[in-house]
Formats: C-alpha cells, structure tokens, sequence
C-alpha cells in the first residue's frame, strides 16, 4: 500500500505491520473494529451479539455474530496476524450450534446486545428494519442450513484456506479476509481483501469445479424463481394501483412494488394507508408506526411508542361505530410488545396466482377507500388532540 503525497507528486510506501508490532488485541481492537463498522466486510450485516455463549452444555464462545440481508446468521471469528490451524474446524462447530437458533432466540439474543449498549430500541424493531419488512412477524430468521461463516486473519495457513475451498463445494458459506495493518508515522491503517478464491488455488478450483455445476445450476434456477415472482408482485401492485388512481387519488404518487406490502400516507404523520399483499391473504390496512415523526427528538422511542398507542386508543373508543361500517370484518391490534398498531381487514389469497386478482384487488380496493373515508374525521380529530397533548407536556415541563 502507498500513500498519495499530492503536494510532493509522489508515492510513500506504507510499512506492513503485525498487529503484534502495534499492540493490537483481537477482542479489545479488531473485534470492536468490525462491530462499529461491520461493512468493512463489503455488504451490510447487522451485527446482533458479541462474545456468543448461548450454547447448550458448553462454555464456548464466537467473537462475533450478525444477520445478512437475507435473515441468515453469520458467524465472524477473528484471527490477529495467524489464523492458526483449527480455525475452520471452530468455526464450522460454532455454525452447527447456531443452527438451531429460533426466531425468538435471535430476538432475546440481539435484545441483550442493545441493552448492553444502552441502546433505548427494541430489537424486533430493528429486525424489521434491517430487513426492511414493515411487520415483524413475517421475518424469516435462520431458515434451514443458511448459517454463513467469515474468517478473519492477517494471513491463513494453507490447511486452512485448501479447507475452505473444498467446503465451498457443499454449499457451506465461507469467507477468508485478510486484514492487515500498515502505517506510516504516527498514522495506521488497515487494509481489507477478500482471498477466498486465492490465486495459488486456481488449479484446485477447476478440477473441483465440475463436482459443483449441479448446486450451481440449482442457485440459478433459485435466482431466477425469485426474479419472475419479483415481476409477478410488480404487475401485480401496477394493476392495483391502476384500479385505486380510477376511484381515488391516494394512491396517485406510488410507484409498484417488488415488496409484500405498499404504502402512502393518511395526511397524519407516522399513520399509513397501506395494501398487503403475500402468498396467504390480501389485506387492507390502517397502520400506525409515529417513529419517523419522532426523529431527533428526545426518547424518540418511548415517544413514538405511546404516541401509537394513543392514536390507536383514540380510534379504539370508536369501535362500535367504525365496525358497522366494515360489518364486523376489521380486526384491531394493539401489538403491546411493539411500537407499531395496526387496523386491518384481510381475506385469503396468493398474490403470485393471477386468477385470484380480480377477488383480492377488488376487496383490497373497496376496504381502502372505505378505510379512507371512515377514518379521515376521526384522525384529524385525533391529531388535534395530539398537538394539544404535547403543547401541554411542553408547557408544563417548563
């Protein structure tokens, strides 16, 4: 590595160093590295623990475990300047006890995590958001044998890498990074490299590689299972979309969706008018969530929390009134453990079988416009309460 020394118009050499040589510590400074900013690894992960012991019947611990874009759990073991030789062995056993993690275990486990951190969020909140899924309880965590490993080490020792190239081909996810620090006067630096596939294991690769054409073939097929579903839930939501904007302009702005779920807003902050759509029901919504009209104040959390549960208590008094008008086909909940509520009316339906669209979009449409017409008094009625609400808090906390 170099530095550029633009006023001089040349190169300085970065002198590469052990992290020995600095005094680095695995857990004090490289663990902490990656947990601050684990997109060193080139993709966003969410870290959700650190020094991992929740294994039954032994006292082991990873250094570091994180969920990928796709809810998979990834397990990060760290190595300073040598990966020794049993570090795939270590990790492959850590990967085989967080197989068995549930959804909930995940959620008690990241819970701890924040809490260490005096984070004031919940973690079924940030789940959701990390996932970007607007519900919670439709996260898919730790599917089957998704468990991906990354190794971590300032240079691997060939049993370690030969033994990874070789898992490779059984649909184990497995990572190498070189991490390597380098300085020049009093400033450090660290460079970052992939090395799995390593040059000097070409040949290997393609001797192996006709054993792997049939997973490879099956990922394709995989890939392009997910892109035709992806069109069919974009034309899908482009044709809801074309029904609603001939009766209604709320839906005028909105784009169609690849997602489960499209949204606008009912003109209340943090309360949407949002359609869902799955492989198990069609459902129109009223969904109450104030954390973004909550951003940088104080205890936005807590705040956007009761903030919910007000507007939603508000509506709730007029229960009564507001179920005759579906004839009793809402259903309303408070979600107590989250910060979100939500007011819904649902039927069955598969959004990826065309000839069920017809039924669910126009009971999709009739309920959204009548959710619309219904709930706009109320919320406004609501919001002026609101307002007085935190006019006064503010008054008196004066």
């Amino acid at each position: 590595m170099y530095k550029i020394d633009l006023q001089g118009n040349k190169l300085e050499k970065l002198q590469e160093r052990s992290f020995a040589d600095h005094g680095f510590k695995e857990k004090k400074n490289l663990q902490e590295w990656i947990d601050k900013e684990p997109t060193v690894f080139g993709e966003e992960l969410l870290i959700i623990q650190k020094e991992f012991s929740g294994f039954s019947n032994t006292p082991e611990r990873l250094d570091l475990l994180a969920l990928d874009k796709q809810g998979s759990l990834v397990i990060i073991e760290n190595k300073l300047d040598d990966s020794g030789r049993d570090v795939t062995w270590q990790a492959l056993k850590y990967a085989s006890y967080c197989s068995s993690l549930s959804k909930e275990n995940i959620r008690k486990v990241f819970q701890d995590y924040l809490d260490t951190k005096n984070f004031e969020e919940k973690a079924k909140e940030k789940l959701a958001e990390f996932l970007e899924e607007k519900d919670y309880e439709k996260l898919d965590l730790n599917k089957g044998v998704t468990q991906r490993i990354i190794l971590v080490a300032a240079k691997f020792r060939r049993e370690v890498t030969s033994t990874v190239l070789w898992l490779l081909n059984f649909k184990i996810q497995l990572q190498c990074f070189r991490m390597i620090p380098h300085s020049i006067g009093e400033e450090h630096f660290l460079k970052v490299e992939q090395i799995i596939p390593i040059q000097d294991a070409e040949e290997y690769m393609i001797n192996m590689a006709e054993k792997a054409q049939d997973d490879i073939t099956s990922q394709a097929e995989r890939q392009r299972k997910k892109i035709t579903e992806s069109a069919t839930k974009k034309e899908f939501w482009g044709k809801l979309i074309d029904q609603m904007n001939k009766k209604s302009t709320l839906y005028k702005n909105i784009s169609p969706s690849i997602f489960s779920w499209i949204g606008t807003s009912s003109g209340f902050p943090g309360v949407g008018l949002n359609f869902s759509a799955d492989r198990s029901c069609a459902r129109a919504e009223l969904y109450i969530d104030r954390g973004k009209a909550n951003r940088g104040k104080a205890n936005r959390g807590k705040r956007a929390t009761e903030e919910s549960k007000f507007i939603f208590d508000q509506l709730y008094k007029q229960k009564e009134r507001i179920d005759e008008k579906f004839k009793d086909l809402l259903t309303w909940e408070r979600l107590d453990e989250g910060r979100a509520c939500r007011i819904k009316t649902e039927i069955p339906g598969d959004v990826l079988e065309k000839e069920q669209w017809d039924k669910m979009q126009a009971f999709m449409v009739k309920n959204m416009l009548l959710l619309e017409k219904v709930m706009k008094k109320p919320l406004m009625e609501i919001k002026k309460k609101l307002k007085a609400r935190e006019h006064g808090t503010e008054e008196g906390s004066g």
